[in-house]
């Protein structure tokens, strides 16, 4: 990841929000019961805020704060879901940076939903999270396990190429950008957890013109695209020749263009 941290575009990002909420209520599902009867949860990353609006379903008692670093996403989330919740809970955000965020309070969970991947050196930043965790909390994450796939690698190459790697050369993440799931298994018990990790790979089906390309540019494309944001004609240029590739690597069938998208996931619990 560059110097210079992405602009985020929340009305792009929740284009296809639905797909994107998918591995976060698979996530949570797998999450034990929790410590405390009105828990404290933190959601890393929160974004715009609408999957940490769910947490409140699975909790509706909690006090739950949703955390990012983009003042863009987080304005969207307060408006749209910062205040009481039914089950006589609260949700709310803050500004904060998972790459030095510190529990100030014992958290009965701490979640992250493809967040991780934009942090280097993620898996370093455990052991402050866990020791934030009340005795039987939970820390759990997602993050996309996808950065070899064609989405990810023709993205890469066309940055690297002779025209664009003066630009854009170092903008943007590579393969290691996250662990396998048997790494973040040693990491967690490592730490005293008992920990559940998995990968699952979607296989999402995305409609309209060019969808791959229209999913991208909320997440895995913000670097180019911030990158570029002052040239208005080289991000045209750009997105032309990505596009083309696009569309080679993944053919539009007669119900849509199907997307595989692997992830991985992390359910780790300290000793109570």
């Amino acid at each position: 990841m560059s110097a210079q941290s992405p602009a985020w575009d929340p009305a792009q990002y929740l284009r296809h929000a639905g797909h994107r909420a998918r591995p976060f209520t698979d996530l949570v599902a797998r999450v034990p019961a929790l410590p405390g009867d009105r828990p404290r949860i933190a959601d890393l990353g929160c974004g715009p805020g609408n999957v940490t609006a769910l947490l409140a379903d699975r909790w509706p008692t909690a006090h739950i704060t949703g955390y990012d670093n983009s003042p863009e996403m987080l304005d969207k989330a307060v408006v749209d879901h910062e205040g009481p919740t039914a089950g006589g809970g609260r949700l709310d955000f803050e500004p904060a940076d998972a790459r030095t965020w510190t529990p100030g309070e014992p958290y009965d969970l701490i979640v992250s939903n493809a967040t991780l991947q934009w942090v280097p050196g993620h898996p370093d930043r455990f052991a402050d999270w866990v020791a934030g965790l009340r005795p039987g909390g939970t820390f759990a994450f997602q993050v996309p396990g996808n950065f070899s796939a064609p989405s990810h690698r023709l993205m890469r190459e066309l940055a690297g190429s002779a025209r664009w790697r003066d630009r854009l050369g170092d903008t943007l993440r590579h393969a290691d950008a996250v662990l396998g799931p048997e790494a973040y298994l040693e990491r967690l018990t490592g730490l005293g957890c008992a920990a559940d990790v998995w990968e699952t790979t979607y296989i999402h089906l995305l409609t309209g013109e060019d969808p791959v390309l229209d999913w991208v540019k909320g997440t895995g494309l913000r670097p180019v695209l911030t990158a570029l944001g002052d040239d208005p004609a080289a991000r045209e240029e750009f997105l032309a020749e990505y596009r083309t590739a696009l569309r080679e690597a993944y053919p539009a069938g007669p119900h849509g263009t199907p997307f595989p998208f692997r992830r991985v996931f992390a359910v780790a619990t300290k000793e109570a």
